[in-house]
């Protein structure tokens, strides 16, 4: 998996093999749909859909997950977690396994931030117009 920060968007790259495990193709989401950054995962629930991916416990959670919290996508392995928050989006929440899970979110907080400030900076020039 790949992540990548660029014009005011977060591209998720899956491997081949993830995509076959999770039943899904890369994402691309605009940095303002990103509400919230976290490194902990969440709590699975017995209540959670599986429709479609794989479950193995103990060794991986991947693909489309209908939770009471709504539509999920899990990528998650032994591995740190990395869970984002969403609005505006199929998803509402997006959970992976990744290399420097923490490094990962705070460079998402980042810039997630500076969009948010860059909108401000929008609204407050189109009111003074």
């Amino acid at each position: 998996m790949k992540l990548t920060i660029y014009e005011g968007k977060l591209r998720i790259d899956l491997s081949d093999l993830e995509k076959v495990l999770a039943i899904k193709r890369d994402f691309e989401i605009p940095l303002e749909h990103i509400v919230e950054v976290r490194t902990e995962a969440p709590e699975i629930s017995w209540r959670e859909i599986r429709a479609p991916g794989t479950y193995l416990p103990g060794v991986i959670k991947a693909g489309t997950y209908y939770t009471p919290r709504g539509k999920e996508f899990w990528y998650v392995t032994k591995k740190g977690c990395l869970v984002l928050e969403l609005r505006d989006e199929p998803y509402r929440r997006i959970i992976l396994s990744v290399e420097r899970y923490k490094q990962w979110a705070e460079s998402i907080k980042k810039a997630t931030s500076k969009c948010y400030q860059a909108s401000l900076s929008q609204e407050e020039d189109q009111t003074k117009a």
